[in-house]
């Protein structure tokens, strides 16, 4: 491990497991964090999820979003992905002196325009002010709270062989859309950001009972391939069909101009979800009757295997997905 932070230790892929795993666990290891799921599932009367995250991403405003939204947003689906109702958030600010007023307005603004769309409350909030320069306009911090229905089956987020994999969504929106705006790309409509809260999206799932989910993730820093790859073990192979994949045409072509692969690129609007193979049809129809599940698709399935991640491309060769290493776009969260 190297003698200094640097950038890739924030990407979501192998240097940012390192962290976890050499750093953080040896020092805050108890049964609640030990899983590293997306939120610790507490006890005590209710059962409670809760999850913290900070965003700096840059530019403050990008096509389809701001850090406000993308910070309510990418609170709530952490909650949600663990099986909970978001119900609660904080949120922290540290300010740069010198921020426009105006801008302020508008990132608050859109705080609390995204929490009522997902049902949640800013119950409690903690302000800051460094000196000019010492935080890019604004850093946000927050924690969310979600709730367990009586009866709702918490998710194993353990893969099962026979499982299909299923995307609620178009990948790699997200970060096209920040790296477009960030370094005046020039493509042209802008590509948008797919930052949503996705609260409702995985409830309506869980209103058939019938319906289980084996391991659901958002798939943010090092995109899908990251989220695959924590996935598999070491008695199971996933493999995904690349043809079934969606992505949106404009983001495919930006990739394909600057040579970058779409599984590798953050994701904040959409959700991988493992279930098995007899309740696929079910969560697949649930999902596309949902704003933001729209182009939900299933992409692949568990196999019996050594913990390998494939692609079958179109033309029937097989591509091996690894976990991302390095950090392709810094700072999108």
């Amino acid at each position: 491990m190297e003698n200094k932070i640097t950038l890739a230790h924030g990407s979501g892929g192998e240097k940012y497991r390192e962290l976890v795993q050499e750093i953080f666990l040896p020092a805050y290891c108890n049964e609640y964090l030990s899983p590293l799921t997306d939120s610790a599932i507490l006890e005590g009367g209710e059962r409670i999820a809760m999850t913290t995250d900070s965003y700096v991403v840059r530019p403050l405003f990008f096509p389809g979003g701001n850090i406000g939204s993308l910070a309510v947003s990418g609170t709530v689906n952490d909650l949600a992905v663990s099986g909970a109702l978001p119900k609660y958030i904080s949120v922290g600010m540290i300010l740069e002196a010198g921020l426009e007023m105006d801008v302020l307005k508008r990132i608050v603004e859109s705080i609390s325009n995204t929490a009522e769309k997902a049902g949640v409350k800013v119950v409690t909030g903690d302000t800051k002010v460094v000196e000019s320069k010492a935080a890019d306009g604004i850093f946000i911090n927050t924690a969310g709270v979600g709730i367990f229905p009586a009866g709702r089956e918490i998710p194993s987020q353990k893969i099962e062989v026979g499982d299909k994999i299923i995307i609620s969504g178009c990948m790699a929106s997200h970060g096209m859309a920040v790296m477009n705006a960030r370094n005046n790309l020039g493509f042209s409509p802008p590509i948008e950001s797919d930052a949503a809260p996705l609260g409702k999206l995985v409830d309506a799932i869980f209103m058939n009972e019938n319906n289980i989910i084996h391991a659901m993730r958002d798939p943010t820093r090092g995109g899908v391939a990251a989220t695959l790859c924590e996935w598999v073990t070491s008695t199971t192979d996933i493999i995904i069909y690349q043809g079934s994949v969606p992505v949106r045409p404009d983001v495919a072509a930006a990739c394909r101009l600057l040579g970058l692969d779409p599984l590798h690129i953050a994701n904040e609007g959409i959700i991988l979800f493992s279930v098995p193979e007899k309740c696929a049809d079910s969560v697949l129809a649930a999902l596309r009757k949902e704003e933001y599940g729209k182009d939900s698709a299933i992409i692949g399935e568990v196999r019996e295997g050594r913990g390998t991640v494939s692609a079958v491309t179109d033309f029937g060769s097989k591509i091996r997905i690894t976990m991302p290493n390095g950090e392709l776009l810094p700072r999108i969260c």
